[in-house]
């Protein structure tokens, strides 16, 4: 356990560093930097000026020799200040994760909690009507396109009949409760994620049903709610947590377009404002929150093969 844990911390760390380097390459090669923008702001500046701007920002140095500068100070706890907001970079960035999270947990546990219904019932009735309903469902969801689906949940419910708020946060003079807030933002993520896991459950409960032991189940005169729930779903978990576990960390990365479409106040929505701002510090940290809840679900799958299945080491190998 404690060399998985730390072979495991060990590439994690390598990743984030990689990813870091990476995106601040990316975002230092970006048209225009905080000095251009604060030229533009004020025509009368002089370009000696300036200058003295870049050089005390360090804007006038080679890529690696930023990057180097910017890692000394956030290994110390530093991340900088955001150019936009004229504060600290984490006190921007923790209110908008909190806000994220309880968006994408919420819909996570709703998603995956449908998929695993819809699809054990599609697999336990393959090729039955129930079966066609439920797999065109899924399909349908997984052809239309998110931001689509935004704009149709905010013309029917805010728009057409009134009964839910557009998007925002809620406020103090709110003229809805709290949750209505989080209804419509979340039930669109729901609907984006649970077509594809309600394939995969189906498919992995399919496979799981027409192997060997669950005809012994059978034989054995066990009931048809213990062979799909104690012997055919607890095999089948094993290819499905993988699709669940990373699935967290993509659907954090990937509310961008629905916090925005909503106004609601997370890490997606800051990531959008401090690229199209040019912030550097906000959006890099921004970025690598979002890389480091992709490896922790990929830790998180591992962990749960062998949960699942005793046989299955921390290794991969089954003992």
């Amino acid at each position: 356990m404690i060399d998985f844990a730390l072979k495991r911390i060990g590439g994690l760390v390598f990743v984030l560093l990689l990813t870091s380097f990476v995106i601040f390459a990316l975002i230092g090669l970006m048209p225009g930097d905080p000095i251009d923008l604060l030229m533009s702001a004020n025509p009368n500046m002089m370009p000696e000026d300036v200058t003295k701007l870049r050089a005390i920002y360090g804007v006038d140095q080679p890529i690696w020799s930023r990057y180097s500068s910017w890692l000394q100070a956030a290994l110390s706890g530093d991340f900088g200040f955001s150019r936009m907001q004229h504060r600290p970079v984490m006190e921007i960035l923790i209110p908008a994760l909190g806000n994220t999270i309880i968006l994408t947990a919420t819909a996570f546990v709703i998603s995956v909690s449908l998929a695993m219904i819809l699809g054990t019932l599609a697999a336990v009735n393959q090729g039955r009507k129930i079966d066609r309903l439920i797999s065109l469902f899924a399909f349908l969801v997984i052809s239309v396109p998110g931001f689509w689906l935004g704009l149709m949940f905010i013309y029917l419910f805010a728009v057409k009949f009134g009964v839910l708020p557009a998007g925002g946060m809620p406020r103090t003079d709110q003229q809805y409760q709290p949750i209505a807030y989080l209804i419509l933002p979340c039930l669109t993520l729901v609907l984006i994620e649970i077509g594809g896991l309600t394939r995969y459950v189906r498919s992995a409960m399919i496979e799981a049903l027409g192997q060997d032991y669950i005809r012994t189940a059978r034989a054995k005169g066990q009931t048809q709610f213990a062979i799909v729930c104690r012997h055919a779903l607890r095999n089948a978990m094993i290819p499905i947590m993988t699709i669940i576990a990373l699935g967290f960390g993509h659907l954090l990365s990937g509310a961008t377009l629905i916090e925005t479409m909503f106004g609601w106040r997370g890490m997606g929505r800051l990531i959008y404002e401090s690229i199209m701002g040019n912030d550097y510090n906000l959006a890099l940290v921004c970025l690598l929150v979002t890389t480091l809840m992709v490896l922790l679900g990929s830790i998180i799958a591992d962990i749960s093969y062998s949960i699942l299945d005793p046989r299955i080491g921390l290794s991969g190998r089954r003992k």
